[in-house]
């Protein structure tokens, strides 16, 4: 990993910069709240009542309170990871897979994630990027994983 002198003007790594095999910590972590999960489900047009209808998870679900959204801890687990990684030299997000959520994430857990560089390759198309695999994990406050996934990201090489 570089310094931070060699860094991006916004903070992001280069593709020359990632080391396979390195884990970073991230440093912000965030509590979620019950209006996370309401204006995520709402904003992407989710009524699934698992996330917005405290009476249906307290009287027909084995959690007996609303989940997360998965989908928004994959988004803040993914999000918590760019200041750390990929603010201002990511080009474009390739693909996300074997996409985890090994266990329930509630209203009121602090989540706090990990990226490992799993793999990276020179791009075959263009001269002036390189693919970079992460592994994101999630994890909440008692360390108990709650998300994880592989991202392939197009990624900026250094100037010449």
């Amino acid at each position: 990993m570089s310094d931070e002198s060699s860094r991006h003007p916004r903070g992001g790594l280069y593709f020359e910069d990632f080391t396979i095999g390195t884990t970073i910590r991230h440093r912000l972590t965030r509590t979620v709240t019950q209006m996370d999960n309401m204006l995520f489900s709402n904003m992407t047009l989710n009524p699934q009542p698992l996330h917005i209808d405290a009476h249906f998870c307290a009287t027909e679900t084995e959690w007996g309170k609303p989940l997360m959204n998965s989908l928004f801890t994959l988004g803040l687990m993914i999000g918590i990871s760019v200041n750390d990684t990929t603010v201002g030299t990511t080009i474009a997000n390739l693909g996300m897979t074997d996409v985890k959520f090994p266990a329930p994430l509630f209203e009121g857990d602090t989540v706090n994630a990990t990226t490992e560089i799993a793999a990276k390759r020179e791009s075959k198309s263009r001269p002036d990027a390189g693919i970079v695999e992460f592994v994101h994990r999630a994890y909440k406050q008692d360390g108990t994983l709650v998300a994880e996934c592989r991202r392939q990201a197009f990624m900026r090489k250094r100037s010449a």
